[in-house]
């Protein structure tokens, strides 16, 4: 990954929903209710990250909340500026507290950790927490596959299982 990207791509993250209507959010992290959450990344890889991090972070949820959600959504693809993509059902993230995390140890996440916002899913495989995130669209297409999905990695990426077996 070339950091210069994610710098230049500042804070101007793209919410896409079926209707075509999209916000952007370019003054930064939305901060209407920040928390601190202790992190741990289970890594695929053994040159993978792995660690616990103190990470200021939004509720997934309240992301979802900024765009009108289409009864025929089933599924949210994320988008990097790399080029990277990944996905998941919509209701998992009602079901569960995932993470947009936009600030490590105190400090505004550095490039080289995802700038200007990394997804934080705790139950998922390294692959799934997409870095650089700078379009959520809001999609219908269930079968979408992103870059490692499309490689032969799990589509849910869950911790209990191998992230090589078919969901």
């Amino acid at each position: 990954m070339r950091y210069g990207a994610a710098r230049a791509a500042a804070f101007l993250l793209c919410l896409t929903s079926l209707a075509g209507c999209s916000t952007a959010l370019s003054d930064g992290p939305p901060q209407d209710a920040p928390r601190d959450d202790i992190i741990t990344l289970d890594g695929v890889e053994i040159r993978e990250y792995e660690g616990t991090d103190l990470g200021s972070t939004n509720d997934f949820r309240d992301i979802l909340e900024e765009v009108t959600v289409r009864p025929s959504a089933n599924t949210v693809i994320l988008r990097a500026v790399d080029g990277y993509s990944t996905s998941f059902p919509l209701q998992y993230f009602y079901d569960n507290d995932i993470l947009l995390a936009y600030s490590m140890n105190g400090a505004t996440l550095p490039p080289e950790r995802g700038f200007p916002f990394q997804l934080v899913a705790e139950d998922r495989w390294g692959y799934k927490w997409i870095k650089w995130i700078s379009e959520i669209e809001l999609s219908d297409d269930e079968g979408y596959q992103g870059y490692w999905e499309s490689r032969g990695y799990s589509d849910s990426g869950d911790l209990d299982k191998s992230f090589l077996d078919g969901d």
